[in-house]
């Protein structure tokens, strides 16, 4: 293995589908539940099932502050990161509606079509991925008595994060990088983390998605 790649808040490894290894985060997909959660859990988890040599992290949303959290915790074990469409600013307002998240219940559909509509919605995956791919079978569960996502609505108080402290203590090289029209996060907000941010022409919040091979040329040689 030379490249890791992380999936983001809602998402599951499918999504990076061709890219390399790309591991369910707990919560999500087949992962299991094992609330509560953090993005140290989360970094610790991937940790355990990497071999023992260094790796390339590629981190997507969500995925690039538990990316960016492993390299903290084990930086001989991580070469670079590469941080996609990390949301690096919170209002109070957006923080309260993730910490009252947690505390609603799964919600079970009637049918396939509903819980692949809604877990289109979460990922940020709709109009981007049909209703039929793998990557949505891999995000939501027959139970029997209906259908649900499979990730814990308990992942979404997985809390703040300081990004600049987080770039900081990487200990190794990082790209910070964003789609173009990614409503998540701006240019200036990464610029004014990292003077050589990239904003990648004509792609989105999903840019990965979009366009794998440009995320890929990301990763420093």
């Amino acid at each position: 293995m030379s490249t890791l790649f992380l999936h983001g808040l809602g998402a599951v490894g499918e999504v990076w589908r061709g890219a390399g290894f790309s591991p369910d985060l707990p919560g999500h997909g087949s992962a299991g539940w094992d609330a509560p959660y953090s993005f140290e859990k989360h970094a610790r988890h991937v940790l355990a099932l990497l071999p023992d040599e260094s790796v390339d992290v590629v981190g997507h949303s969500m995925g690039g502050v538990v990316a960016l959290t492993l390299a903290g915790l084990v930086p001989q074990r991580v070469r670079s990161v590469v941080a996609l469409g990390v949301k690096v600013a919170w209002t109070p307002e957006e923080l309260d509606f993730a910490q009252a998240l947690p505390q609603r219940p799964p919600k079970v559909f009637a049918s396939r079509a509903e819980a692949a509509e809604r877990f289109l919605k979460v990922s940020g995956l709709a109009g981007l991925v049909p209703a039929e791919d793998a990557v949505v079978d891999a995000g939501i569960v027959d139970r029997g008595d209906g259908w649900s996502l499979a990730q814990d609505p308990r992942t979404f108080g997985v809390g703040a994060f300081d990004m600049r402290a987080l770039v900081g203590d990487a200990g190794c090289p990082v790209v910070l990088a964003r789609g173009e029209h990614d409503g998540m996060v701006t240019h200036a907000q990464l610029a004014d983390l990292q003077d050589d941010a990239v904003s990648l022409a004509a792609l989105g919040h999903n840019a990965h998605v979009e366009d794998l091979g440009a995320i890929l040329a990301l990763i420093p040689r």
